[in-house]
Order: structure tokens, then C-alpha cells, then sequence
């Protein structure tokens, strides 16, 4: 799995990681080791390039993990 879908899985499921991105997208984008081209993918949110930089496609950003979802 890449770096990128790692990060986002982890972005939908962690409450924690989730408030800390806002606050500092950059640092967690460098800790989670994101390429330039990802890191820039996530900083501009060009779908498109996070498409390809995933192997995702439309309506396929879905994996065969569980995703818990986390309250407010």
C-alpha cells in the first residue's frame, strides 16, 4: 500500500492525526514519508494526481480494510 493511502486511511480513522493535520498538514505529510509528488498532490488536493499516485479511481476510494469511524 502506498504512503499516500496509508496516510489518508489513517486521516479517516484517527481523530488524533485528524486535528493534528489541520493544525500541521506539512509535518504529518513528512512523517508519514510522503513522496514530493504526493506531498504536493495532498497540499493542492489535486484528485487527480492523488488518483494516480493511489491506483484509486472513482468511486473506488474504498480498501478492504475496516475504517473505524471516530466521534467528535
Amino acid at each position: 500500500m502506498s504512503k499516500l493511502l496509508e496516510l489518508m486511511r489513517k486521516l479517516g480513522s484517527d481523530a488524533a492525526l485528524a486535528a493534528e493535520y489541520d493544525k500541521d498538514p506539512d509535518g504529518v505529510m513528512q512523517r508519514a514519508g510522503l513522496s514530493e509528488s504526493e506531498h504536493k498532490a495532498m497540499s493542492e488536493k489535486d484528485y487527480t494526481a492523488i488518483k494516480r499516485l493511489t491506483g484509486l479511481t472513482d468511486g473506488k476510494f474504498a480498501t478492504n480494510h475496516i475504517v473505524k469511524a471516530y466521534e467528535d
